[in-house]
């Protein structure tokens, strides 16, 4: 992708989460603990995936995808964002803010598909578990997760191809933490109705409708958990459904409102929102799904006790 356009504009600075100096120190501290978090619980849970044979099943091989989707969506943002907090490093280039762009929507909007397509298969094994095996083998998975990928990076692309075509001939001080469209937007010199109408058709909604999407087949879902005689049953059947609703919760409730209504929040509720989906809900996937789920709990103490286990 060409990452040049008919601009005055070299750099940008970013001028980070607002703080005062004397927050400095413990936001660097807080935000870096947070991302080498994240790294550690997702690299954790990726090899107790890889690692465990008896979790090589469509669940938990889109659960890996996941994983690897947080680290790469924190690891676009954090490291450039604790850069920010030192006044002689909140610059980043042209390129970098394009590729940065790109990128950051580029593993949003796959973790936005990968969630949609992790209800349904969550649909197919509770509401058909006899035919699931056959509705969901491993190949089919695989294609998922490959289609999903690819979707989210045309989505990015069009973003990132809409971004270029606008020129930036004055202001270049970017009131953000990274390179978002919408921030972006502020500073063009030129009209911007057909991005924000973008932004909202292609971001906005299509997270509301993998939204629907979601909470229709957990609807189908909760239908099936109540005509179960058992309690015992009814609660074994939930737990593993609640892990991913809690998750998406998480993930989709905050951008929906910043992509729907573009210009409409000021910076500081605007950032708040968009620090805790990049950064606090990548860091707290593999702890929702590790701590509800005993068949991972089960393989990460196997794994630990081979790790730890001194030999003889």
């Amino acid at each position: 992708m060409e990452l040049e356009n008919n601009t005055a504009v070299s750099e940008f600075i970013l001028m980070g989460f607002p703080h005062s100096k004397g927050m400095r120190i413990p936001l660097f501290t807080l935000f870096l603990c947070i991302y080498i978090l994240t790294l550690l619980g997702n690299f954790l849970l990726i090899l107790t995936v890889t690692g465990d044979p008896h979790l090589h099943r469509p669940m938990y091989l889109f659960l890996m995808n996941l994983s690897y989707l947080d680290i790469w969506l924190a690891t676009v943002t954090e490291p450039k964002m604790l850069t920010t907090f030192s006044e002689q490093t909140k610059a980043i280039s042209f390129q970098g803010c394009m590729t940065q762009l790109y990128f950051f929507h580029f593993f949003g909007s796959t973790e936005c598909f990968l969630y949609t397509v992790m209800a349904y298969d969550r649909f197919l094994a509770i509401c058909h578990p006899l035919h699931y095996p056959t509705l969901m083998s491993l190949k089919l998975c695989a294609k998922f997760a490959t289609l999903v990928w690819v979707a989210g990076s045309i989505h990015a692309m069009i973003h990132t191809s809409l971004t270029l075509r606008l020129r930036f001939c004055g202001p270049n001080r970017i009131d953000y933490f990274f390179c978002d469209v919408i921030p972006l937007l502020k500073l063009a010199c030129e009209d911007t109705t057909a991005n924000k109408a973008m932004i909202i058709t292609s971001i906005g909604a299509v997270a509301l409708m993998c939204f629907i999407l979601i909470v229709v087949s957990y609807i189908h879902i909760l239908q099936t958990i109540m005509k179960i005689k058992s309690s015992e049953g009814r609660r074994k059947t939930f737990s593993t459904c609640a892990s991913h609703m809690i998750s998406v919760f998480l993930f989709f409730g905050p951008p929906v409102f910043i992509y729907l209504a573009p210009n409409s929040m000021n910076y500081f509720i605007e950032e708040t929102i968009a620090v805790f989906y990049t950064t606090v809900t990548p860091m707290l996937n593999p702890i929702i799904y590790s701590l509800r789920n005993k068949e991972v709990i089960t393989a990460l103490r196997t794994i630990t006790n081979k790790f730890f286990k001194s030999p003889n």
